[in-house]
């Protein structure tokens, strides 16, 4: 793996993502007329058809991390070395965060926001520990059973968690972090932000140890 590359494909990877993110809520919100299931539709669509082509072209780069919660999950398997995976956290925030910027740009919004939106309380904690074990579950799980077919999986997982869960599966610390500089549809509330995130880190731990478990070799 080139250094250098991966790097910048996180980056990269990580602030595409997001224009998806913000980007889909901002013109399905516009579009929907007030229907908030309609733009939550659009929203979960562009971003799992966002994620399956990052993560199909950038995968043999960096491999499309994107997410702080993926790449602690692979440096505790030791699959990635410290450095590498303090480097890509660093990235994956800064690139999130331009990400948003972009965004707002493109839509001739205020650059610099805060969101106003709140996203609080246990059920929603809980839903951000489910949403990103199941995120690991289908990352390690299709490694296993089927490498190629990864992208597809986590496009499909992300697109339904959106339904699924009472949080709408941010389940990426990274995405946490840049979805609270934007006060539109994605956004959350900075003073909500670090029980998310809180709860992705603890899935994340939790999460290597069980499918670590679950998905051993035949002879481990």
């Amino acid at each position: 793996m080139n250094t250098a590359r991966a790097y910048v494909a996180e980056a990269l990877g990580t602030a595409f993502l997001l224009i998806g993110v913000v980007g889909s809520g901002i013109m399905g919100e516009a579009l929907a007329g007030g229907n908030v299931a309609v733009a939550l539709l659009a929203n979960a669509i562009a971003t799992g058809c966002i994620l399956y082509a990052l993560i199909t072209v950038l995968g043999p780069v960096s491999g499309a991390h994107f997410n702080p919660a993926v790449t602690l999950a692979f440096w505790l398997r030791g699959e990635i070395g410290t450095s590498t995976a303090l480097v890509y956290i660093l990235v994956q925030i800064f690139g999130g965060v331009i990400g948003v910027w972009l965004t707002h740009f493109m839509f001739e919004l205020d650059l610099f926001q805060l969101s106003t939106k709140a996203r609080t309380g246990p059920a929603q904690y809980l839903s951000e520990l489910i949403a990103t074990f199941g995120l690991l579950f289908v990352i390690f799980g299709g490694l296993k059973a089927r490498a190629e077919a990864v992208p597809t999986l986590v496009a499909l997982y992300i697109t339904g968690a959106y339904w699924f869960t009472s949080s709408t599966s941010f389940a990426n610390p990274a995405v946490t972090i840049a979805r609270s500089f934007t006060d539109t549809f994605a956004g959350i509330n900075p003073a909500h932000m670090p029980m998310f995130i809180v709860m992705q880190v603890v899935a994340a731990i939790a999460g290597t140890a069980v499918l670590g478990w679950l998905f051993a070799k035949a002879d481990d």
